[in-house]
């Protein structure tokens, strides 16, 4: 029990958060790959957790979005509020944190890489949230996505990857090849209620860029971005 309770310290210590209920936090980090293998050791797996707090990133994301960008209209709040947590995004939040050294995963998915698999990472960032919120309430959930989220939107502001890649892509592609662009789901995972879809955008049979998201919507967005990201380098190679 010491050596769960020092390992959840070391978390403790990256959120700078000291939790009340060191139960809310075990569960967040407990996949249901793990719960499936030792369904005695657990009460739950972090589903419930991940729904929870899915909804209080939202929230907190389009509150800090409102109050830094008072003059930035109601479509690019959204735009950018959707870069800033969809999966890929989220699991590089969860990087930062080393959350896949402190998951709770069952033998065979640890064994396939699932500390590294996106929609994991993703998905336990938002359990780990919603655990802060349920335990210390919003205060701190705010701070510890304010850190995260402010050098992102430098990124984001700075590549305009939020604006709408997929007309901008659509325009390049018709242009240059006569082509409009396919969108493909090429994976989905996750449980029901937060599946991660993973999209393709292809210009006739080549890929040009890959997306997740929490929609098909919005991982076509992402597979966009990747697309557009490519045309730039392409532009520049050509100059």
């Amino acid at each position: 029990m010491n050596e769960v309770l020092d390992n959840l310290g070391l978390l403790e210590q990256k959120l700078a958060v000291q939790f009340r209920d060191y139960s809310l936090l075990t569960r967040a980090l407990t996949h249901s790959s793990f719960w499936n293998e030792r369904p005695e050791a657990v009460l739950e797996d972090n589903e419930r957790l991940e729904f929870l707090g899915d909804a209080v990133l939202d929230f907190v994301v389009g509150a800090y979005l409102y109050h830094h960008f008072p003059e930035m209209n109601e479509g690019e709040l959204t735009s950018l509020r959707a870069a800033l947590v969809q999966a890929r995004a989220l699991a590089a939040f969860a990087r930062e944190l080393d959350l896949g050294s402190f998951l709770r995963l069952g033998y065979g998915e640890a064994e396939n890489g699932g500390r590294e698999r996106i929609p994991i990472l993703c998905a336990t960032f938002e359990a780990v949230i919603g655990a802060v919120y349920l335990d210390q309430g919003l205060a701190p959930v705010e701070r510890i996505v304010a850190g995260f989220i402010g050098p992102a939107l430098v990124e984001i502001l700075a590549s305009s990857s939020h604006k709408d890649a997929k007309s901008e892509f659509q325009v390049w592609a018709q242009a240059r090849y006569n082509i409009t662009p396919r969108y493909d789901v090429v994976e989905t995972s996750g449980p029901d209620h937060a599946k991660v879809f993973t999209v393709a955008v292809r210009v006739g049979e080549e890929v040009w860029g890959q997306g997740d998201g929490r929609s098909k919507q919005s991982a076509a967005q992402a597979a966009a971005v990747q697309a557009m990201v490519r045309v730039k380098e392409l532009d520049e190679s050509e100059e």
